[in-house]
């Protein structure tokens, strides 16, 4: 074995302390540097892609409330700013027309009106006679237990038949035809069975039991008045909205 020693001064050439990786080079000073990446929404943001992100909701996708590409709406559109922060409808259709609204509870109702009328009848709901006592008859039918069995079975029909399609894509057959749905006012998602189900409770139990003209214009105010987001007081129970579907 050679005993050789190297030299005193530089390191030999091929002594691997020497060189260092390329990697590890510092950057030359006062050269261009790289911007950093680009920062996305946070996780689970429904104004955005991501994880958890809502359908559609001004991420540009595809969802049943993609609002042209997720741009929020123009000033002025009518659409405040409340909860904090950014615009719960940015990138949503635009808010429902009333009178969509009206027409299509119009058509809801009768359609659930009619079967039970001719259930009534088969059933012996309602008997009407001629002579002076009708209307006598008619008032105790009102205040016995018949009437109250038809009201809780009128209740249940229209309770359910508003939940369970509002739940399953937002619409009533009434709001498909006038091209309108329900949507949550958080994320534009299709409301939930409890808050579809708390909507149509609050929206029909008062009207089918105790004060139905009474209600219907309570719920017709709420809807007039409301800024901006057009709320019966149903929608505030449920925390929805109605917008446009044009599809």
């Amino acid at each position: 074995m050679s005993n050789d020693q190297p030299p005193p001064g530089q390191p030999p050439e091929d002594d691997p302390f020497r060189k260092r990786p390329p990697d590890s080079q510092p950057p030359p000073s006062g050269g261009p540097q790289e911007p950093p990446p680009p920062q996305g929404p946070p996780s689970g943001s429904p104004y955005g892609p991501g994880p958890g992100s809502g359908p559609g909701y001004g991420s540009g996708g595809s969802g049943p409330y993609d609002g042209g590409g997720g741009q929020p709406p123009p000033p002025g559109s009518g659409y405040g700013g409340a909860y904090g922060g950014a615009d719960p409808l940015a990138g949503m259709p635009p808010l429902a027309d009333f009178g969509k609204r009206f027409v299509a509870r119009v058509i809801d109702a009768l359609i659930v009106f009619v079967p039970l009328a001719v259930i009534s009848l088969i059933f012996g709901g309602w008997d009407y006679n001629s002579n002076n006592d009708s209307w006598d008859e008619f008032t105790d039918q009102v205040n016995s237990g018949r009437q109250w069995l038809w009201s809780l079975i009128s209740v249940v029909a229209y309770v359910a038949y508003d939940a369970v399609m509002v739940t399953r894509n937002g619409q009533t057959v009434g709001m498909r035809l006038m091209k309108i749905r329900v949507a949550m006012l958080n994320d534009g998602s299709v409301p939930d069975t409890s808050s579809s189900l708390l909507r149509a409770l609050v929206l029909w139990v008062p009207a089918l039991v105790c004060c139905f003209c009474l209600w219907w214009i309570i719920i017709i105010l709420t809807i007039l008045s409301d800024k901006p987001y057009k709320q019966g007081l149903h929608d505030k129970a449920g925390k929805t909205v109605v917008v446009s579907a044009p599809q």
